[in-house]
């Protein structure tokens, strides 16, 4: 187990990268040497002084595409993980709270997501409703909630046996109300972790998606980069090389931040303190 300086300095060096990463996001259109779309004549150009990280095959320039491939799977990853805690969270915590032929039937749903391959699941639905971010980040979303469900149904079964919560029902406060006000605000802590790691999930899989041929064409994509650069590993092996390091440094950013929020939040870690 980590000790608590080395959680926190996990948890830094994540908030670190992140911060980076979103401010070379947002100030792409200012940082960008060239039109990520572009086409030249100057193809697979190895990094240099007119092109930072060269070009590709189509004579695009390889560090104005990461920039503006960050935007895209910040907003992906982001959006995607908020749709899966929301569901998540709801979910979990009506099942757990409520408890009896409730908790049956949406353990069994929650069940029954977990038996499916979600990567190809994914895979049929954005091939059968197109590739477009917004389609991208509805599916992705609402098919990894599942995690989230079964961390806030496990907090709802512990926080309902609580004195406070007794006591609301004492009084006759509705059950709706004492979910919504008490049961999730007291038990979101594990979620909140468990969904930033899941913007890394959810990266990874527009990624794939994007690799596959299944990105949305209309926006610059990390994927597709390494996807295009497949081609050129003998001659041009910077096309994949910095778009795949891209990934690598983003969910890594994601997952630090999410693991370390986890150590620290964990009740177990903080009764050993």
């Amino acid at each position: 187990m980590l000790s608590l300086i080395n959680q926190v300095r996990q948890l830094k060096i994540g908030i670190i990268l992140l911060a980076v990463i979103i401010l070379l996001a947002l100030f792409a259109p200012l940082i960008a040497t060239h039109d990520p779309f572009s086409l030249n004549d100057d193809m697979v150009n190895p990094p240099g002084k007119d092109y930072l990280l060269g070009t590709d095959g189509l004579g695009r320039d390889i560090f104005s595409g990461i920039l503006y491939g960050a935007r895209t799977s910040i907003i992906i990853g982001v959006v995607a993980a908020s749709i899966s805690g929301i569901v998540g969270t709801l979910v979990g915590g009506i099942s757990g709270f409520y408890g009896g032929k409730i908790d049956s039937v949406l353990s069994e749903i929650i069940n029954v997501f977990l038996m499916m391959p979600t990567f190809f699941l994914i895979l049929i639905i954005v091939a059968l409703f197109g590739s477009s971010m917004f389609n991208m980040m509805v599916v992705i979303g609402i098919t990894t909630w599942t995690g989230n469900a079964r961390l806030m149904r496990a907090q709802a079964l512990s926080l309902k046996q609580r004195t406070f919560v007794k006591s609301l029902e004492t009084i006759g406060e509705s059950k709706f109300k004492t979910l919504v006000r008490h049961i999730i605000p007291n038990g979101i802590f594990p979620i909140i972790a468990n969904t930033t790691m899941n913007i890394s999930g959810a990266i990874l899989t527009e990624s794939g998606l994007s690799f596959l041929g299944l990105g949305d064409p209309n926006v610059m994509s990390w994927g597709q980069m390494v996807y295009n650069g497949k081609s050129y590993l003998t001659n041009g092996w910077w096309i994949s090389t910095f778009s795949g390091a891209a990934i690598v440094i983003t969910v890594l950013a994601f997952y630090l931040i999410g693991d370390g929020m986890n150590n620290i939040l964990s009740p177990k870690l903080n009764d050993n303190k």
